[in-house]
């Protein structure tokens, strides 16, 4: 809901007056560029709602390492993820209240709005008992935080949005575009699109017309043994929360090192299926290891490879992304693979 860190100017007009105040206007950082400011000691401060962070995010050693330096982590959490143990000076869990639970606030109990993937907004209510009495929802932490912070520097009636979140869906539909009588929408069943240009055949070019940019194919010069790693979701995953070790999409079962390769190329490289191999990224000079994967035939283009994520995410350096996103070049790592070496834990085993 207009979380970016490049709004537009009608975005940050339109916040400004709907608060009273005077919106910052210089750009921040997206998730990369986030990530080496920590590294560099230019960000001291991470505060997360929700998310895992540090699975989720590409170079996960360098990452690891940007957390640990900064003054403060702070994580908004349903639940415990591999993020929470990577900490800097001072840490903080603050447990809040999950979409499934009950949210009963001073207005009564609230509901809040979810999109799909086909960019349908509708409202969502828990019904289950909160694991503790003591959970806050997102939006009293949010609320209680800019209480502290801001204390007189604000006319914003944080206690109110807390108790009645029909009153914070008031203040999106005067300042998002598409959301308009947001509350009365999120309440029809079944919800409400999104504007969609493609939906509606509507444009916004100077001939009215769906502009399409045709871009070269990318030349991958692979030297002998390497090959072009992307990285995927299994059946049974939504982003980092895995829900089961199965994939029946792949016939993958109870396992996620894997890694994905074409028959032919698992006997040029002398590999078995079923063999324990460690993958290596190589990038401007820098290798990056993933140890312990297992080899799997599958119908897949020759000289390529694909992996799990986030297992595989070690392997994608920081400073290889798309020019204009900055979105991690998850889909194009280019990597080596050599048969694993017990280590000595699991020799002494």
């Amino acid at each position: 809901m207009g979380i970016w860190e490049q709004p537009s100017e009608d975005f940050l007009d339109k916040l400004g007056k709907e608060f009273g105040f005077e919106p910052p206007r210089h750009h921040g950082l997206d998730t990369v560029g986030a990530i080496q400011a920590m590294h560099e000691g230019k960000a001291k401060v991470f505060f997360a709602l929700g998310g895992n962070f540090l699975s989720a995010t590409p170079d996960t050693e360098y990452t690891a390492q940007a957390l640990q330096r900064c003054r403060l982590t702070a994580h908004v959490s349903t639940k415990l993820n591999r993020a929470h143990l990577i900490t800097g000076r001072q840490a903080l869990i603050l447990p809040c209240l999950g979409r499934t639970e009950i949210d009963q606030q001073a207005g009564g109990p609230q509901f809040i709005t979810t999109e799909n993937s086909m960019a349908v907004v509708e409202g969502w209510q828990g019904r289950l008992a909160p694991a503790s009495d003591q959970l806050l929802s997102e939006p009293a932490i949010v609320a209680a935080l800019a209480k502290a912070v801001l204390v007189d520097r604000s006319t914003v009636d944080w206690d109110g949005l807390t108790a009645n979140y029909d009153l914070i869906r008031g203040h999106i539909e005067q300042v998002v575009p598409g959301f308009e009588n947001y509350n009365q929408r999120a309440k029809h069943p079944g919800g409400f699109y999104l504007p969609n240009p493609i939906r509606k055949l509507e444009f916004k070019t100077e001939d009215g017309r769906a502009h399409f940019t045709v871009h070269p194919l990318p030349i991958h010069e692979l030297k002998p043994g390497q090959f072009l790693m992307m990285t995927m979701r299994s059946h049974d995953q939504f982003n980092t929360t895995i829900y089961g070790l199965d994939d029946r999409y792949r016939g993958i079962h109870n396992g996620r090192r894997v890694v994905f390769l074409n028959r032919a190329d698992i006997h040029l490289a002398k590999l078995k299926e079923g063999q324990i191999v460690d993958l290596i990224s190589h990038f401007e000079g820098e290798e990056r290891i993933a140890r312990h994967f297992t080899v799997v035939p599958y119908n897949i283009p020759r000289r390529s490879a694909a992996t799990y994520f986030p297992e595989a995410n070690v392997l994608v350096p920081v400073r290889h992304f798309a020019d204009k996103s900055h979105t991690p070049a998850s889909k194009s790592v280019v990597i080596s693979i050599r048969p694993s070496v017990p280590d000595e834990a699991e020799k002494s085993a």
